[in-house]
């Protein structure tokens, strides 16, 4: 049997950082971001004002902020290497320096970000999360979260920069039972027993399951290849939620951003603006409860979490917030791109903005 190659970790995201920012820039349809204009006019920046970008992406939304707001400074925060390359590069140019200031790391570092560059609590007036995945990482084959794309199973969202495990080797080594849960949970896959089945039954078959065309096809044969459509009604391939569901517990994701929500009450300034992009209900549900003042304290939910840290909340200055309402909605309804925005990002599709201010 033939050994697999293996290439370190730096040189690896070396190649993928110079792949991604070459397609950024040869790409005719550039990354666009989602209800920008929106969010900027909900964020209100100010002369002077500090923001945080929670997911910095390729940059359309602290561009658009900046743009409105040339006085205003601008933290942008990414997990993702590539992402954090760009925003360096940016902060470099003439027209960015010194109002922008790219952090690498994800939600839950941004106790450590905040004391390394000397900021104090409550002391911030905007923040804006654009939660899930960004194009750059679905486009990108090598990333391993797409599925017409044909790459390696990682979805690791930072590149394996801070370690971690890649979705193959959550493949290779999960239980059945917890299998079922994650597809449950956090795909809301309906099926999670019989693909959690017949995934196992592959994996004794194959040894291991690397590639991203090899989950997809698995689990097309697991439903038999039938139509599936998504909430919205649209065709969907069968193994769209496993690839969620895997994903999201790959990067522990949901439980980053229950803590995300938590610091954005602990750094924002009373009347500072919170604004959120989700892409699917578990999302939209715990930020849903942080603004509605209904949240547990603890992690995001009850899996087994064997392959990813979670962050329970229990200083008890934390804690004693979460019983409190601390936000104030600024419209009635969810907001949802029109139709012009649609037609012109299929992407954007699932999007829900909600803004709040912060009241105690």
């Amino acid at each position: 049997m033939m050994k697999r190659l293996l290439i370190p970790t730096r040189l690896r995201l070396d190649c993928l950082r110079r792949s991604s920012i070459e397609v950024m820039a040869t790409a005719s349809l550039p990354h666009v971001p989602v209800l920008c204009d929106t969010a900027i006019d909900y964020l209100q920046p100010v002369p002077g004002g500090t923001y945080f970008d929670m997911t910095f992406g390729a940059g359309g939304h602290t561009r658009r902020l900046l743009e409105k707001c040339p006085e205003a400074k601008v933290f942008a925060l990414d997990r993702d290497p590539i992402a954090h390359q760009l925003a360096r590069e940016m902060s470099e140019s003439e027209e960015y320096k010194g109002r922008l200031i790219p952090l690498l790391g994800k939600f839950s570092d941004i106790p450590k970000l905040f004391k390394e560059h000397g900021l104090a609590k409550h002391s911030v007036d905007g923040i804006l999360f654009d939660f899930g995945c960004s194009s750059m990482q679905f486009d990108e084959a090598v990333r391993g979260f797409s599925i017409s794309k044909d790459g390696p199973l990682d979805m690791r969202m930072d590149g394996g920069h801070s370690g971690g495990v890649t979705a193959a080797e959550v493949l290779t080594h999960i239980e059945e039972g917890d299998l079922v849960k994650i597809l449950r949970f956090y795909g809301e896959e309906k099926a999670a027993k019989k693909i959690a089945r017949g995934l196992i039954d592959a994996r004794k078959a194959l040894l291991r399951i690397e590639t991203t065309r090899q989950l997809a096809d698995i689990v097309e044969n697991i439903m038999d290849g039938g139509a599936r459509r998504d909430k919205l009604r649209r065709p969907a391939h069968s193994a769209t939620k496993t690839f969620q569901a895997i994903r999201i517990f790959v990067n522990n994701e949901l439980n980053e951003i229950n803590y995300g929500m938590v610091l954005a009450n602990e750094i924002l300034r009373v009347d500072g603006r919170l604004v959120t992009i989700t892409f699917h209900s578990l999302e939209d549900t715990i930020v849903k409860r942080h603004i509605n003042g209904n949240v547990l304290a603890g992690a995001a939910n009850a899996l087994p979490l064997k392959y990813s840290s979670h962050y329970a909340i229990d200083e008890p200055e934390m804690l004693e917030s979460l019983t409190k309402k601390n936000w104030r909605q600024l419209h009635r309804h969810v907001i949802v791109p029109d139709a012009e925005e649609v037609a012109r990002n299929t992407r954007s599709r699932s999007a829900k903005l909600r803004a709040a201010v912060k009241t105690n």
